[in-house]
């Protein structure tokens, strides 16, 4: 009799009615949740702290907005939680006095970074040799940020109400808990379907139709080539309508012999530049084959330096990064790269992670066979270069199991993703006492790392028959993003360990610098050379000396660097006045 008392005690309290609650705000009403609002505040003010790059002033109110919501939603979600466990909320006296200490924090802090904000930006755009910011630009981040949270709150209702749809219907045959729970698991795995599947496989192929038709235009000052040693050129395999946008514009531009010539000692010879676009031929193995028969067509194995070139997303290889090797090396070279995508670098670094992977190992792999039946007195040396995106696959190259019989000479590797796996293993596992910003390993006996200044000192060790070099710079959102920024604080933004383009006053706070570098991404090719993600000439061929050992003393390279530094802005005033 007693248990039969307990079981329908229990059975009561399962099933007892949903206790009222209160009535969500409608979708544009103007009503919050005041936890939500203090800790969206505190965020909104962390959000204003500076971060790898400058930032003008719409971009911060995406930010400053973003990281309102995020903060908002946490505060909000918090508190829901509590009623759902019916924790008992703060009364009274209690109450005031935690509105009072949370208001007056958040006052404070906002107050600070508010007045800071300017100052910061600036200090951080000076160095980089930027205009300064007026505090004119405040208007256009307050309208910014507040037309961004308000879409990122309705859109939040909007899935609310969703939630409470469901709840309701799920309610009428579970118990409420049962209920509520299950729904929100369904829902959120359902949303998460659609945004990371659905979604991004559509968005993915809008993208791809897009930027495929704009792969059919031609960049200003490319032409097709007449010489001979070019892919492209009448004496070519290679179609010049089917090299693509990016592909015409290496293969037409680069110093010529005469170039050389003036820069140099004389007697160059006419840099080689191999290339298949993705249009070339139907399969990745065709085009394999059809750059190996134009580096054979053009004697590119005669040459003294041969380089396996992995193209960024829309096929780029940079002219500061290949047109310096030619000078150092008086044209005795042979550049050759395949495109494997259309698409620009930030939505191939999401999207082309396997493709360009795949590209690398098979290209290499074709190249390699053929290079490494030569006598080795005879043959080239085999070099692998790789900018942003293409760094992925060159560290698919250097782990592939293709050079163990017949080792490459070397690699440079400028401005790697945060993809990279190589190279996150190599920064955490560096020398005690090297920094994150220019690890040292092993005393560099392989592997090294430079930035603008050169490559890092400390590397005692002698530098072995294969030589791997990372270009980086301490500003690169690109190379220093990571997942981990939301939960744990960066070794490269240690004091002592920070590069010197890295802003003293930057700090790290969980969620919110995560939100901040990833923000930096897009405009990481938007700053002056020598920041962020633009590597300079003098930088490359810094680089590419160290790597290939040319036969160039230090001062012939300084001299070699301050030509190049002149014609690349001779050249860059050309195109803007063209424009």
């Amino acid at each position: 009799m007693m248990t039969t008392g307990v079981l329908d005690r229990a059975r009561d309290r399962l099933y007892e009615p949903r206790p009222p609650r209160r009535r969500a705000p409608g979708i544009v009403e103007l009503s919050f949740s005041a936890v939500g609002l203090v800790v969206g505040l505190s965020f909104f003010a962390l959000s204003l702290t500076p971060s790898l790059l400058p930032r003008e002033g719409w971009v911060q109110g995406i930010e400053s907005g973003v990281s309102f919501m995020v903060g908002y939603g946490i505060g909000a979600g918090l508190y829901a939680v509590a009623r759902f466990f019916t924790v008992p909320p703060a009364r009274g006296r209690v109450r005031a006095a935690l509105l009072v200490v949370s208001l007056g924090a958040i006052a404070v802090q906002a107050s600070f970074t508010i007045w800071a904000y300017v100052g910061w930006q600036n200090a951080t755009r000076l160095s980089f040799g930027m205009s300064p910011l007026s505090p004119l630009v405040w208007p256009v981040i307050v309208a910014v940020a507040a037309a961004t949270a308000a879409l990122l709150l309705v859109i939040a209702r909007l899935v609310r109400r969703l939630f409470r749809w469901g709840d309701a219907l799920a309610i009428r045959f579970l118990p409420r808990r049962l209920a509520v729970a299950l729904v929100g698991v369904v829902l959120t795995a359902l949303i998460w379907w659609v945004a990371s599947g659905a979604f991004v496989n559509a968005f993915f192929t809008f993208s791809n139709w897009t930027f495929s038709g704009r792969d059919l235009q031609t960049n200003p000052g490319a032409t097709q080539p007449e010489l001979a040693e070019k892919s492209g050129s009448p004496a070519s395999a290679v179609e010049w309508d089917d090299l693509g946008r990016q592909g015409r514009s290496f293969v037409s531009t680069g110093p010529t012999a005469s170039d050389l010539d003036e820069a140099g000692p004389g007697g160059a010879l006419e840099p080689i530049r191999a290339y298949v676009g993705l249009r070339s031929a139907d399969s990745l193995e065709e085009r394999a084959q059809l750059l190996l028969d134009e580096l054979v067509r053009t004697d590119a194995f005669d040459r003294e330096i041969l380089v396996v070139a992995t193209t960024t997303g829309t096929g780029y290889l940079d002219p500061h990064g290949v047109d310096s090797l030619e000078y150092l090396w008086n044209g005795d070279t042979a550049i050759a790269g395949v495109q494997y995508s259309y698409l620009p670098s930030w939505i191939s670094l999401l999207a082309d992670q396997a493709e360009v992977e795949e590209t690398s190992r098979v290209v290499f792999r074709t190249i390699h066979d053929y290079w490494s039946t030569l006598p080795d007195g005879s043959r080239p040396q085999l070099y692998l270069y790789g900018l942003s995106l293409g760094t992925t696959g060159v560290e698919a190259v250097l782990s592939s199991v293709d050079i163990l019989n017949e080792p490459i000479d070397g690699a440079l590797m400028t401005g790697p993703p945060f993809l990279n796996e190589m190279h996150y293993e190599i920064t955490r596992a560096r020398d005690d006492g090297s920094t994150a910003a220019l690890p040292l390993l092993n005393a560099g006996r392989t592997v090294r790392f430079a930035d603008e200044s050169g490559v890092v000192a400390g590397n005692t060790a002698p530098w072995g028959s294969t030589r791997l070099l990372y270009l980086q710079h301490g500003s690169d959102p690109v190379v220093w993003f990571n997942q981990q920024l939301a939960f744990e604080s960066p070794a490269w933004l240690i004091d002592g360990e920070r590069a010197p383009d890295v802003s003293a006053t930057m700090a790290w706070y969980p969620l919110v610098t995560l939100w901040q570098v990833l923000l930096d991404m897009p405009a990481a090719g938007s700053v002056p050379e020598g920041f962020g993600h633009l590597y300079t000439v003098t930088a490359n061929l810094q680089a590419w000396n160290a790597v290939t050992g040319s036969p160039l003393d230090d001062g012939d390279v300084a001299s070699l660097a301050d030509t190049l530094e002149r014609r690349a802005d001779a050249i860059e005033a050309e195109l803007e006045s063209s424009s």
